[in-house]
């Protein structure tokens, strides 16, 4: 079944809701609850099941630029990893509301790309705004999971 564009709206919504219940989980409960509710969200969005995604989180440089697995993944998303030192932990920072605008979008059956704009809002209403490519497979149970995720920030020059 061809993917369309309401389900594309759908994943990037979920995965929206899935950064702001991490924070939510964070803020209440500290890392481990935070951990847990990452965990669930990367088995939920990201398709570890078909082999690498292809991540490239916004703020990672050298060695650990690009994670392909799920523990540099959570890693990103939770920090408290000693062999991602410079995770500072993205989904920790009391995001309450994710948003996106769409630039382009290409599908292929099973597989879409979307590339656009997507602004985090924390809870003292302060936004940053980041250019994100998703890549998204569906999967046997007919939803739509990462196979790739590449966010920069935009460029200022």
């Amino acid at each position: 079944m061809t993917i369309n564009k309401t389900e594309l709206a759908e994943a990037r919504a979920a995965w929206g809701d899935g950064l702001v219940a991490i924070s939510r989980a964070y803020d209440d409960g500290g890392i481990e609850m935070a951990r847990a509710v990452a965990g669930d969200i990367l088995e939920s969005l990201y398709g570890f099941e078909f082999g690498p995604v292809l991540f490239k989180p916004t703020l990672s440089g050298g060695a650990k630029t690009f994670r392909t697995d799920r523990t540099g993944t959570l890693s990103y998303f939770i920090g408290h990893n000693p062999d991602f030192p410079q995770d500072t932990g993205f989904g920790l920072k009391s995001w309450r509301e994710v948003s996106s605008q769409t630039s382009s979008v290409f599908v292929e059956g099973e597989v879409a790309m979307w590339m656009g704009w997507v602004t985090f809002t924390d809870r003292n209403g302060d936004t940053v705004k980041v250019d994100k490519s998703f890549g998204y497979r569906r999967a046997a149970d007919g939803r739509l999971k990462l196979v790739l995720h590449h966010s920069s920030l935009p460029y200022t020059g």
